[in-house]
């Protein structure tokens, strides 16, 4: 990047807002907008001489798009970090620049609302169901901290939260994790996970729209990748199995959260699940196959359905399939 682009780039108090505000969270365009008291044409416009110059990103969810800085990630630009501190010292040091901050930050409040809005919004119309499902297994503490206490043996690192739903993962790992990504295809469901996550520091989560069959990101990035009650939403469990082999690093770890095999066929139409739990043999020629060497599950009792925590690691060489277990593309 030349070195006049960048200081072009720099020379706007609106654009020095901006990357005011995206230090302190992820923001969509007309959320910046509003917090700016601009035209949302107006504010595109200085975004996309941030985003051009490497200080700021987008990313695009449905109809909206969403910046965030490019400092204080694990593949943060140097540049975007000095001017943070930069920042920072303007304004403690400059009163009348402190409190054009100090008004941006306080009409973030009201899209912090907006957001936790929207959300109860989507549980109110949903708490029922999610109830009723609840009610047949353990609880939702017995779950994370079995979990916790099957990952404590080694640092999480850079963690993947695949299937995020609300975010309550993320949000459970986010102090033990280096950064966590939190990736959902449903769109109203990231609204719901950012209005939870959006109290972190916006270095430490980030959120992002994509499919667990074809993920967004790039090979061997992270050490810990999460599947939290998703899998069996997946009619080829193999195929978000193999896309998390590929983005987790060698000696990676991986830890899928579902439910043992049951005969609760309802659950198929009300609750949109693909798979009726799985067996643990399934489970291990699945982990097997993608580049996971399966370790023993742990098995939570506490309801009709049994949840279990199936565990693997990544590894160059992948095990042997078993010939006497059933093919785990195509058991049910």
């Amino acid at each position: 990047m030349p070195v006049d682009t960048l200081f072009k780039a720099l020379a706007d108090p609106t654009r020095l807002r901006i990357a005011r505000l995206l230090g302190t969270m992820e923001l969509a365009v007309g959320e910046l907008a509003q917090a700016l008291g601009q035209s949302q044409p107006r504010v595109s416009r200085h975004v996309g001489i941030l985003c051009d110059a490497g200080l700021a990103e987008r990313r695009r969810e449905g109809s909206w798009v969403f910046l965030r800085s490019t400092g204080g990630s694990d593949n943060a630009n140097p540049v975007m970090e000095a001017l943070d501190q930069l920042l920072a010292i303007a304004e403690r040091e400059n009163a009348e620049f402190a409190q054009i901050c100090d008004s941006d930050r306080r009409k973030l409040a009201a899209i912090r609302e907006a957001r936790e809005d929207t959300a109860e919004s989507y549980f109110a119309r949903h708490a029922s169901d999610w109830d009723d499902l609840r009610a047949l297994h353990s609880s939702d503490a017995q779950v994370e901290g079995r979990l916790a206490k099957a990952l404590s043996d080694a640092p999480l690192g850079a963690v993947l939260d695949i299937g995020t739903g609300t975010g309550r993962m993320a949000e459970f790992f986010a102090k033990d994790a280096d950064h966590i990504v939190a990736v959902d295809k449903n769109l109203e469901m990231l609204r719901v996970a950012r209005a939870k996550l959006q109290h972190l520091p916006a270095a430490q989560i980030e959120l992002v729209q994509g499919d667990f069959s074809d993920l967004p990101f790039g090979d061997a990035g992270f050490d810990t990748v999460l599947f939290h009650q998703v899998l069996h939403f997946a009619q080829d469990p193999a195929l978000p199995l193999s896309e998390a082999a590929r983005v987790t690093r060698m000696g990676g770890r991986i830890a899928i959260v579902d439910f043992a095999s049951h005969d609760r066929e309802e659950l198929r139409s009300r609750h949109q699940h693909a798979r009726l739990g799985f067996t643990d043999e399934q489970m291990r020629d699945l982990l097997n196959s993608a580049g996971f060497a399966a370790q023993d599950p742990i098995a939570l009792d506490g309801g009709e359905l049994i949840v279990k925590i199936w565990l693997g690691q990544r590894c160059e060489t992948l095990p042997e399939r078993n010939p006497n277990t059933p093919d785990p593309n195509t058991s049910t």
